[in-house]
């Protein structure tokens, strides 16, 4: 393992350059990548698997909500040799303003010093400058604004147009590879404006087109609600932000390895004004439902594998009874191991931060993504297949 001292926009100085040792992690059925919605924040996703794949980890499953169902899209859509690169391509994309040219955050990645309140301020008016311009590859504002013209239905009913992401979508990702069974699985959520339920696309059960990935991100009022088959679908972190639930009801239940990668932190600091109040709801709204989510899991499997092992001590001549029948269903000897990493805020950051797509902050996302995950892999012991007397095990870098 190697190290080099880096510095941060904060100035303080990071070691982002741990290297891990290459390898394979111990043999599970299945290694599933579980990426949260987040918008701009996504950048750290890509950071973790690049990070990833340069430790040899190769995840066969990948679940993603929101931003982690777009980079969902362009991990299952491209081989394992691309995907860094394409990944890359579409940050790089996105993060273009598409009308005036952009104006530069300062990178201070090489050592230069700025006050903080001064990158906050530049921070703040990428950020308007997506909420005026738009994005490039990603959404325009509509013109004229619904306040002005009303929409004429449900696909206009928005403050944004997302059409260009299709074509990005479409450039980016090859979908015959996405809806290949012999490549990696993909799950996206999604809510159904009509139901209020939440509904899964999945490319086991299904054919996944650019639609669905862009219904996984469509938050309303700024996005469109997408029409998928007739019905129409919202951002599914609107209900649950994380996919972790529908990798691990799974049946029949697997060996599992899960990265599990979080882009709002359930811990930070008490707020003092009325921005830092809403820069913390957004944190606690969209973080506590993965903690809920996790720790059910948690207590279900634990539940399950005890059953399991109860199970195996009924006599031969006794398991042909209705009740053992109906237990068997239930029982699950699986092991199941999260690897947790959580986006952590930066001191410049606000409320806005899940809109503010400025390159600059798009590269520091993203190193901070490939620093946590090369930490994460300097202890390969953290990817052991659990012990069944703890068959749900998780562990966070992050975590003290």
């Amino acid at each position: 393992m190697t190290t080099s001292p880096t510095k941060s926009r904060s100035g303080a100085k990071t070691s982002t350059r741990i290297k891990p040792a290459v390898g394979k992690a111990p043999s599970y059925h299945t290694t599933a990548l579980v990426l949260q919605g987040g918008g701009a924040l996504g950048a750290y996703q890509a950071g973790v698997y690049e990070a990833m794949a340069e430790g040899g980890h190769h995840p066969n499953w990948v679940a993603g909500i929101s931003i982690g169902a777009l980079n969902a899209a362009i991990i299952a859509g491209n081989a394992p040799e691309h995907r860094v690169e394409k990944l890359r391509e579409f940050w790089q994309t996105i993060c273009k303003p598409p009308m005036l040219p952009a104006f530069g955050l300062p990178d201070l990645q090489n050592g230069q010093s700025w006050p903080a309140k001064a990158i906050s301020a530049m921070s703040g008016m990428a950020a308007w400058r997506a909420i005026t311009e738009g994005q490039a590859g990603f959404f325009t504002p509509r013109i004229p604004p619904p306040y002005v013209k009303p929409p004429d239905g449900p696909a206009t009913a928005s403050y944004y147009d997302t059409t260009p992401l299709r074509a990005t979508l479409e450039r980016l990702a090859d979908f015959d590879r996405i809806n290949d069974p012999r490549t990696i699985r993909v799950s996206v959520g999604a809510v159904n404006v009509r139901t209020g339920n939440f509904a899964y696309f999945d490319s086991a059960h299904q054919k996944l087109r650019p639609e669905h990935f862009m219904a996984s991100g469509a938050l309303p009022p700024g996005f469109p609600a997408i029409e998928i088959d007739g019905e129409f679908y919202w951002d599914g972190g609107m209900v649950s932000n994380t996919p972790l639930y529908r990798v691990l009801t799974e049946h029949p239940r697997r060996d599992t390895l899960v990265f599990q990668v979080d882009l709002w932190s359930s811990i930070g600091p008490l707020p003092h004004d009325m921005l830092q109040v809403a820069e913390r709801s957004k944190d606690i709204q969209f973080s506590s439902r993965t903690r809920i989510v996790t720790e059910y899991m948690r207590d279900v499997q634990e539940q399950q594998r005890l059953l399991h092992d109860l199970m195996a001590l009924v006599p031969a001549n006794r398991r042909d009874d209705p009740a053992y029948r109906r237990a068997e269903t239930r029982a699950s000897g699986a092991l199941v191991n999260v690897v947790h990493l959580i986006y952590r805020n930066k001191p410049y950051e606000g409320h806005y931060k899940d809109f503010e797509f400025s390159a600059a902050t798009m590269q520091e996302h993203w190193r901070s993504g490939v620093a946590d995950m090369r930490h994460t892999l300097t202890h390969p012991h953290w990817l052991d297949v659990p012990d069944p007397a703890r068959p749900f095990v998780t562990h966070d870098v992050h975590r003290k």
